[in-house]
């Protein structure tokens, strides 16, 4: 993966609860945060995807399992879209305790990097269905809007 290190190589291996961490993002996020918390949260995705650019898509489906965020996986491409399917533990729990959950993290973070990768502006969409236990991404882009350097 060509992202700067993570901490630590001894961080990859310790494992943590997921309590802790839905108690984090599910919790305490959305209290400190309030109303505004999805574009704050999308825009830290693309802050996050600046700090660990990735080269290609099957690196961005790792970084999402070293992320802990779940199996990222491409289920469409097209010429100026790209559909992602995001699935996981944490998604099925979150899923199963009919809890809305924001994945507007991830959103930004793919559009970062798809941004990146073709140096187009690119943004992305997330896609929840009643009674499933995925996440989809609409992430598009215009070949005509250029990233400006």
């Amino acid at each position: 993966m060509s992202t700067k290190k993570i901490e630590s190589e001894s961080l990859q291996n310790i494992s943590i609860n997921a309590f802790a961490y839905e108690l984090l993002r599910g919790e305490l996020l959305p209290d400190l945060i309030g109303k505004e918390l999805d574009a704050i949260l999308y825009w830290a995705g693309r802050n996050l995807a600046r700090k660990y650019p990735l080269e290609t898509i099957d690196e961005i489906s790792q970084f999402f399992e070293k992320a802990g965020w779940g199996d990222l996986t491409v289920i469409e491409h097209k010429r100026r879209e790209m559909h992602f399917k995001l699935t996981g533990a944490l998604i099925e729990e979150r899923q199963q305790q009919k809890r809305h959950s924001s994945y507007q993290l991830e959103a930004g973070f793919i559009a970062e990097q798809i941004q990146k990768q073709r140096s187009v502006i690119a943004e992305s969409y997330e896609e929840q269905k009643k009674r499933s236990s995925s996440v989809t991404f609409l992430v598009q882009w215009d070949a005509k809007d250029p990233v400006e350097v």
